[in-house]
């Protein structure tokens, strides 16, 4: 042995070897935030790098013994390669990568599934070589306290065993699912139901996450218990009413990346199946916004990305399409689940360029139809602000005929509000509002001004169920409400609250 070389069993002066406790480290593996469905897809991502056509997904109920088995008839692992990819951390985010890799740090296969069982047991086979198998019990490590992946399965998998690889695959087998079915027992119905509604969640997901291979006419097949999983396109390509605004090029890191705005259709220019699938898994608010897509699988689904915009309902029908390619992970601080993407500060002020023209272009859409439905109303528009000629002067006073003036009375007492109203009409400060106007008119707000839909809709509500209480047929309650100022401003927030209305 050299001077400077230092065995197994030797302390060096210069550092020490401190192994994981492997107990300790695979239950921290397991809080890495997935939920079901987002494990799930990041297993399909290492189907689709294999270079798998097909995916077939089994999720079977059986109280605390229910189990998931994924198989894809990808190229499938030698021994040697399976072994390396149950390893922890088997690559590092800093390799370079095939282009067309959906992997970044070498966790997700164990990360995944450690987030939801205990059990992990994969089987593969190449077009050359017979089928191997491995297995990680987290059970057997805590207490082995070795990292031991076991080559032979006690017991046997038996359900794996109903999957069978005619030619090249891989099959992975979830057992010991505590986090997705705890302790349960095979007949609590309520358990039952959550799993059930645990597959559609996971359904919808992998419709949204891997709709650009879903939609390819030879691309990838997905399967769940028997039924295939239909494409779910958040930018409605196929419709005719659906505006694709021009793309844009940005330079990130050396590369360019693709920005794409679409502005989705009015409802009344789609079909009510095709407005109600296009609402999305967390629906039509909350999905607008930048889809952050890498290799075309998406990894953020409807988000504004800290640009400083809110999800607003007049802003719906705005979702921009963003293609990142695997080199900018870093850059983008794309996350373990890839399920978050951050953009670098540099283009910040480009996106935010690009979020603002896409909210204004659907706003459009939707003021514009609400203008065509305020057109179509028969009701003359009914101001709160009335100018009144005395003694040869202009003054203001408030129309009592107003709806909500009226209902104030009947719900109040007219005797009790009348001294306020004529306070408000003799304090009105029309010297300061004329010299602010003439010198600053570009600092005059105009009502309701920068209001959300959510603090304007109190007012909403109260108006139109004053209107239905006082015998107005619902349509003409929507009517009127469109005809009150200041709402003929934003005929946009009357057809949403009657969307709400009709959607109850």
């Amino acid at each position: 042995m050299t001077k400077n070389s230092t065995s197994i069993n030797e302390v060096s002066d210069d550092y020490d070897i401190t192994q994981p406790a492997p107990a300790a480290l695979v239950e921290s593996l397991r809080a890495f935030g997935y939920s079901l469905r987002t494990a799930v897809a990041d297993l399909i991502d290492n189907s689709i790098s294999a270079k798998a056509k097909n995916v077939w997904a089994r999720f079977e109920w059986d109280g605390k013994h229910s189990y998931i088995v994924i198989k894809d008839d990808g190229e499938g692992m030698t021994e040697a390669e399976l072994v390396s990819a149950m390893r922890p951390g088997s690559k590092s985010p800093l390799e370079e990568r095939s282009p067309k890799d959906l992997g970044r740090f070498g966790l997700g296969l164990k990360t995944a599934s450690f987030s939801q069982c205990r059990r992990l047991s994969v089987v593969s086979k190449t077009a050359k070589c017979s089928s191997v198998s491995r297995c990680w019990d987290l059970d057997y490590i805590n207490d082995s306290h070795e990292w031991r992946l076991l080559k032979r399965f006690n017991p046997p998998p038996l359900h794996i065993a109903k999957e069978t690889l005619d030619g090249a695959g891989t099959v992975i087998l979830w057992e010991k699912m505590d986090r997705v079915t705890g302790n349960t027992s095979h007949d609590d119905n309520n358990a039952y139901k959550r799993f059930l509604e645990a597959i559609d969640e996971v359904r919808e997901h992998l419709a949204m996450v891997f709709h650009r291979y879903l939609e390819k006419p030879s691309g990838l097949k997905m399967w769940i218990n028997g039924r295939q999983i239909e494409a779910w396109d958040p930018f409605l390509k196929t419709e005719k009413a659906t505006q694709e605004l021009p793309p844009t090029k940005l330079l990130c890191d050396g590369q360019y990346l693709m920005v794409t705005p679409y502005i989705l259709p009015h409802q009344s220019k789609i079909s009510k199946e095709t407005h109600k699938n296009a609402s999305g898994p967390q629906g039509w608010n909350a999905q607008q916004g930048f889809y952050v897509y890498r290799n075309e699988r998406l990894l953020v689904a409807g988000d504004w990305l800290g640009l400083g915009f809110q999800k607003e309902e007049h802003y719906k029908l705005a979702r921009i399409q963003i293609d990142l390619p695997n080199s900018m992970d870093s850059e983008w601080q794309i996350d373990v689940k890839k399920s978050r993407a951050k953009p670098p500060g540099y283009l910040r002020a480009d996106l935010r360029s690009i979020g603002k023209l896409a909210r204004e272009h659907a706003v459009q859409i939707y003021r514009h139809r609400g203008k065509v439905n305020a057109r179509k109303s028969s009701q003359d528009h009914i101001f709160l602000w009335q100018q009144k000629v005395r003694y040869g002067k202009y003054f203001y006073s408030i129309n009592r005929e107003h709806p909500l003036i009226a209902k104030v009375f009947l719900d109040v007492g007219r005797d009790s509000i009348e001294p306020l109203l004529k306070m408000l009409e003799e304090t009105i400060p029309s010297a300061h509002i004329m010299i602010t106007s003439s010198e600053e008119p570009e600092k005059i707000g105009a009502p309701f001004e920068d209001c959300t839909y959510d603090e304007i809709k109190p007012i909403i509500e109260s108006l139109y169920f004053s209107f239905l209480s006082s015998g107005c047929t619902k349509e003409d309650a929507f009517s009127r409400l469109i005809a009150l100022e200041p709402f003929n401003y934003y005929p946009e927030f009357i057809e949403t609250f009657k969307n709400q209305i009709e959607g109850e």
